[in-house]
């Protein structure tokens, strides 16, 4: 493995980290800043706000930089917010670095891939990809439950030091590791914004907003949701959490290995899944067990529908997805912030710390509707053989797309995808 990807691989490790530990961490920073906990939420809605802001943004800036500048600025800003966020002296500073730290993520994932698939042979190029990816979902099953101990036997700040320290190591991997490379010409910006005039790009963006999103509505309280609906001590957390990030792994890997032939069928699965998860979870809160094997489940059929829902915008955006796929970025997060507000409203409401599972069903079920819509247009263009050729037909087109730091048609596989 080439010591570069290494230092791709420790740089999403730490934004995986960065974005998923509050999870573990709210009822402590909730305390520390004298605020209640729908408040301490809004610490996940900011970031993941900032990353849809951020995703287009940098990646239009990347195309005046090569590659390897814009990593090393994303992993800066990535220090300057984890270390503006862990000595924040009231909540609003704290939120500001959460701001500033979510500006790295999408242009990371995005550039990063491309950079991963050429450090290897074209035909290990995938490979490559999912061992920087798999950084992120690693950072679920060792990060966060790290971070939640370090919170209880330091406080919560001590987290997001220890997150800094590894964007500093990502920093100095990808300065002395990763080869510098030429500024690219930057594709047609127009182009890139015809491909959302795609009826079938809109609905896979909304089947993202809505489908991921469904995820954040249990797992932004699950730390309060586990210690005072559940029972269980708060030191419970941090294999709770763990819990929640080998179901992550599991079903990414799971759904990766079924995508490429039943991208729809298991898009669909995975969503029925989900639903019937966060329902379950809605219900049986209470019980250490049942809390226990749900949160599994949701995080198990949640990162499922990842590989079909980046699969699908790809497909349908082949002719230039950069900034689609960068969108699709944003729709995940936008999803996720949309969630952890409305939870905050419904615990704000009085209706207790396990209703956000019930946001999370409906924006679940809502985009089950949408996939299906989605795939019965499909169907019916494709036997009038006219329209959008479906993703069937475009197996096999090059899905990356082109420009600056983001990379050229033929150079990325999965550019800017989320996991």
């Amino acid at each position: 493995m080439p010591l570069a990807l290494l230092a791709l691989t420790i740089g999403a490790f730490g934004i995986g980290m960065t974005e998923f530990a509050v999870m573990g961490l709210l009822p402590d920073v909730a305390a520390g800043f004298g605020v209640s906990i729908p408040m301490a939420g809004y610490a996940t809605t900011v970031y993941a706000l900032g990353v849809v802001v951020g995703a287009p943004l940098m990646t239009v800036l990347g195309t005046r930089m090569t590659r390897k500048q814009m990593l090393m600025l994303l992993m800066g800003l990535f220090v300057v917010g984890n270390l503006l966020t862990a000595v924040a002296p009231v909540y609003a500073v704290m939120l500001a670095g959460r701001i500033v730290s979510s500006f790295a993520h999408g242009a990371f994932f995005g550039i990063g891939s491309l950079v991963a698939a050429d450090l290897v042979a074209p035909h290990k190029r995938a490979g490559a990809i999912s061992m920087m990816f798999a950084g992120l979902t690693v950072a679920n099953v060792v990060g966060v439950p790290v971070g939640t101990l370090l919170a209880q036997q330091i406080n919560w700040r001590a987290t997001f030091v220890a997150i800094a320290v590894l964007g500093v190591l990502g920093f100095l991997g990808v300065a002395k590791l990763v080869p510098a490379q030429p500024i690219k010409a930057a594709s047609p910006i127009g182009r890139e914004i015809a491909v959302f005039r795609n009826p079938q790009v809109g609905l896979a963006l909304l089947m993202t907003i809505l489908g991921f999103g469904g995820v954040f509505a249990a797992v932004t309280y699950l730390a309060s949701t586990m210690t005072e609906v559940t029972g269980f001590a708060a030191s419970s957390v941090i294999w709770i959490t763990a819990v929640f990030g080998l179901g992550m792994v599991a079903g990414n890997l799971v759904s990766g290995r079924f995508t490429d032939r039943h991208m729809m069928p298991m898009l669909y699965v995975s969503l029925v899944g989900l639903a019937l998860s966060l329902a379950a979870f809605g219900l049986f809160a209470h019980n250490k067990a049942a809390a226990i094997v749900t949160i599994g489940l949701v995080g198990a059929f949640g990162f499922a529908t990842v590989p079909p829902l980046q699969k699908r915008i790809m497909d349908h955006a082949a002719a230039a997805p950069t900034l689609a796929s960068v969108g699709n970025i944003a729709a995940f997060n936008f999803g996720n912030a949309l969630a952890a507000w409305l939870g905050g409203i419904v615990i704000s409401a009085g209706l207790g710390l396990a209703a956000p599972n019930w946001v999370g069903v409906a924006m679940t079920v809502l985009a089950l509707g949408v996939a299906v819509v989605a795939g019965t247009l499909e169907r019916r263009a494709t036997r009038r053989g006219d329209g959008e050729a479906g993703p069937e037909q475009q197996r096999g087109r090059v899905v990356a797309g082109s420009g600056g730091a983001v990379g050229s048609a033929e150079e990325g596989v999965a550019a800017a995808a989320h996991s």
